[in-house]
C-alpha cells in the first residue's frame, strides 16, 4: 500500500531520524532510494524549509552601464557543490532553496571542450560571443579557462589528512557511511608513496591514524572502517589538529591537503566563523590547502563550508550519491592538485560596442578592479585538467554590427604557478565574430544558466523556460565533444530539467 509524502514526513519526524526516499512521478513515497542513470541516490523526505540547511543569501549581479564602469573583475570558482545539492532536491520532488543555487558552480561542475595550455603555461583562456536565448536583443559572451592536465607520472606526491566528522549528526546512511566509502575508494587510486593521516572530531578530537604511506593500505582502510558517529561537533579543534598534522608531514613541492568530510555543523568549541576562517587562511599561506565535502541534509551548513574552502585555497563539493563519490574521488581526483593559484579574471568592455553588461553568477566572487594586479589579494584555485566557464549578458552599443570582428572587450587573466610567485598575465581580445551563431560550448553553458536563473526566480531570466533550457542542452549534446568521463553527454541534466518543469506545473 502506498502512503502520501505527508504521512512519511510525519513518520520520519516523529522518529527523530532521516529516511532515504524517492519521489516517483505521482509524487508518492514508494521506495527507500531515488534512482538516476541506473544508480541509487540517498535521500529523505523534506522540503528545504524542513531540513534546516543553511545558505548565504545573495542577489543576482545587476546590469552595469559600460560608460560608468567599463571594467569587471572576479575570482574563479572551482566548486561543484551547488549542482549536486540541486540534483538531490529535484530528485526528491522539490526545488532547492534559491540561495543554494550558484550558477557558476552549475557551469563548473562540467568539463568543457577547451584547448589545453601550451608554451609552458599552466592555464589557457578562450572566448566567444553569440546570441542570448532569453532576450533576442542581447548577446552572450562566454569566457573559458582551462588548467593544465597532468599525466600520472607528473603528479607530485600527496600528503593528505582525512578530517572526518564523526559527531552524532553524521549517523545517517547518506553521511558517515557514504563518506567512509569515499575515502576507502580514494586510497585505491593513490600512489603507494603518498601519505595519509586521519583525524576525527565529535565531542573531542582524536588522531586515529598517524601519517602512513599508502603502501600500508590495509592499515589505513582498517582505520577508516572503524569510524563511527557519536557526540557533538568540535569542528574548529578538529581542523586545527588536521592542519598541524599536515604541516608536520609537509612534502616540499607536494600536494599537501586536508580533505574534510562533514555536514558542516560546527557547534562546540572553536566554532566562530572568524576563528575558523583565519585558521584556514593561515595554513593556506603555508601551502596546506583544504577540500571540503558536504554530506547529507538536515543541518547542512553550506554557507560555512563554502566560505572556509574559499579562504583555505580549496574547493567545496557535495556528495549526494556513490556516483558523485566516484566523480570527485576517482574520476576527477587530479583536481585535488592546484595548477593555478589565485586565479582572477578581468574584462574591460568597449563602451561603443557594449552599452551595458551583467556577469551571470559569481556573485560572491566579484572583486574590486584594483585587486586584479595586487598579488597579495587571495582568489580561487584551478585543479589539474579543470575548466572554468563564465557568462556575461551584453546589451549591444552603438557600434555593434557596424564593424565585423570588432573587439568588444579585452579578457585578462592572472594566476600564480605556486603561492608566493609573481602572477602570470594572460591577455586576449574578445571579438564579435559571427554573433548570430551559438557553438556547442555556448549552447550548453546558456542552457545551464537559463536553468539556474529559473531555479533562482531571477528577475533577469527574460523569456527563459525549462523547455528552452532543455533544448539548449540537448542541442549541444548532439555535436559536442566527449569529455573524459562523458558527464556532459549523459542525459542526467536533461532529466533534471524535465523533472523541474514537472514540479513547476
Amino acid at each position: 500500500m502506498k502512503h502520501s509524502l505527508y504521512h512519511w514526513a510525519l513518520v520520519a519526524l516523529s522518529a527523530g531520524m532521516f529516511a532515504a526516499c524517492s519521489f516517483p512521478k505521482d509524487g508518492e513515497f514508494d521506495s527507500l532510494h531515488m534512482k538516476m542513470d541506473g544508480e541509487m541516490l540517498l535521500g529523505y523526505p523534506g522540503s528545504p524549509e524542513q531540513t534546516g540547511d543553511r545558505f548565504s543569501e545573495f542577489k543576482d549581479n545587476p546590469f552595469i552601464k559600460t560608460a560608468d564602469v567599463p571594467v569587471s573583475t572576479f575570482s574563479v570558482d572551482a566548486d561543484g557543490a551547488s549542482y549536486a545539492y540541486m540534483r538531490r532536491n529535484i530528485m526528491q520532488g522539490h526545488f532547492p532553496d534559491k540561495s543554494s543555487v550558484r550558477i557558476e558552480e552549475f557551469l563548473n561542475y562540467f568539463t568543457f571542450d577547451y584547448p589545453d595550455p601550451s608554451d609552458g603555461k599552466n592555464v589557457a583562456i578562450n572566448s566567444e560571443v553569440g546570441p542570448c536565448p532569453w532576450n533576442e536583443t542581447h548577446h552572450l559572451m562566454r569566457l573559458g579557462i582551462k588548467g593544465q592536465s597532468l599525466s600520472v607520472a607528473k603528479v607530485p606526491l600527496a600528503n593528505f589528512v582525512f578530517l572526518v566528522d564523526v559527531s552524532g549528526s553524521m549517523d545517517s546512511d547518506d553521511k558517515l557511511p557514504l563518506l567512509k566509502k569515499s575515502l576507502l575508494t580514494l586510497v585505491d587510486y593513490l600512489n603507494p608513496k603518498d601519505r595519509i593521516a586521519i583525524v576525527t572530531y565529535a565531542s573531542g578530537v582524536r588522531k586515529v591514524l598517524e601519517s602512513t604511506p599508502v603502501s600500508e593500505a590495509a592499515k589505513i582502510k582498517s582505520a577508516i572502517r572503524e569510524l563511527s558517529a557519536y557526540g557533538s561537533t568540535a569542528g574548529g579543534a578538529g581542523m586545527r589538529m588536521a592542519y598541524e598534522e599536515a604541516l608536520r608531514n609537509y612534502i616540499d613541492g607536494g600536494n599537501n591537503r586536508v580533505i574534510m568530510g562533514t555536514d558542516g555543523d560546527f557547534n562546540v568549541g572553536e566554532s566562530s566563523t572568524d576563528a575558523i576562517l583565519e585558521l584556514a587562511q593561515n595554513y593556506a599561506q603555508k601551502g596546506i590547502y583544504i577540500t571540503i565535502c558536504g554530506f547529507g541534509m538536515g543541518n547542512l551548513n553550506d554557507a560555512m563550508m563554502e566560505t572556509v574552502s574559499n579562504k583555505g585555497n580549496g574547493t567545496y563539493q557535495y556528495i549526494d550519491s556513490e556516483g558523485e563519490m566516484t566523480k570527485v574521488f576517482v574520476n576527477e581526483r587530479a583536481r585535488f592538485l592546484a595548477v593555478a593559484n589565485d586565479g582572477k579574471a578581468q574584462v574591460t568592455f568597449d563602451p561603443t560596442m557594449v552599452e551595458s553588461y551583467r556577469l551571470i553568477g559569481y556573485e560572491n566572487r566579484v572583486m574590486e578592479n584594483e585587486d586584479f594586479e595586487n598579488d597579495r589579494k587571495d582568489a580561487g584555485e584551478i585543479g589539474a585538467g579543470q575548466t572554468i566557464t563564465a557568462l556575461y549578458e551584453i546589451v549591444p552599443g552603438a557600434d555593434w554590427g557596424t564593424r565585423p570582428r570588432k573587439a568588444l572587450a579585452k579578457f585578462d587573466f592572472r594566476y600564480k604557478k605556486q603561492l608566493g610567485d609573481e602572477s602570470v598575465l594572460l591577455e586576449s581580445d574578445v571579438t564579435t565574430s559571427d554573433g548570430s551563431k551559438m557553438s556547442p560550448n555556448l549552447s550548453f553553458a546558456s542552457g545551464i544558466a537559463a536553468y539556474g536563473m529559473l531555479l533562482r526566480h531571477s528577475e533577469y531570466a527574460g523569456t527563459a523556460s525549462y523547455r528552452l533550457a532543455y533544448d539548449l542542452v540537448e542541442n549541444s549534446m548532439k555535436v559536442i565533444g566527449a569529455d573524459d568521463y562523458q558527464y556532459r553527454l549523459r542525459e542526467e541534466l536533461l532529466r533534471l530539467i524535465d523533472r523541474a518543469e514537472k514540479i513547476n506545473e
